[in-house]
């Protein structure tokens, strides 16, 4: 209920305020935030004039003033080849044949690449005799370990095709009839 009397309220005259919000010339700002009043208040003459003028009192301060500072003396980390590899990572080239193009170059033995793992997921699929886990792991630098695990738990898409429905499951199938 109140919902209609807010609408009637908020369309009440629409046309008109829309074409007088149009028919203006330059659009109302809006304000403006206090630092822009700062700034305008810093270009007048006045104030140029108080920040370039020498005040005696604190030049005579500041010529009392001296500063002495002594900077320890800067020691030489000797990290001892700590940050360095103990070894250079082993790379492989990748096997892909046409789908060069797609993918990285090298990779790191021990893994591949995702065109590759779905390239050996889809080769298992089709011929399991041929590519068993023994020869992927051997082909890509894989633990045998890992390429189970692979090869149980990720299954590349498959294309399922369903029976058509016979003309007794059509007509023991009544549509609701709505009322």
């Amino acid at each position: 209920m109140g919902g209609r009397v807010t609408r009637v309220f908020r369309n009440f005259n629409v046309e008109n305020r829309a074409s007088r919000e149009i028919s203006k010339e330059k659009p109302t700002p809006a304000p403006r935030h206090p630092t822009a009043r700062l700034d305008a208040m810093a270009d007048s003459p006045d104030i140029k004039e108080e920040v370039f003028r020498k005040d005696d009192r604190f030049l005579s301060l500041l010529k009392d003033v001296y500063v002495e500072s002594r900077d320890p003396p800067v020691r030489v980390k000797d990290g001892g080849g700590e940050h360095l590899p103990c070894k250079q990572e082993e790379k492989r080239l990748t096997k892909l044949g046409h789908l060069e193009a797609l993918d990285v170059k090298t990779v790191p033995k021990g893994k591949i690449s995702i065109v590759e793992a779905l390239t050996l997921l889809n080769n298992h699929k089709l011929q399991p005799q041929i590519w068993t886990a023994e020869k992927i792991a051997a082909d890509y630098s894989l633990e045998l370990k890992e390429v189970n695990s692979l090869l149980e738990f990720f299954i590349p898409f498959t294309v399922q095709e369903f029976p058509k429905e016979t003309k007794k499951a059509i007509k023991s199938h009544k549509p609701k009839q709505l009322t």
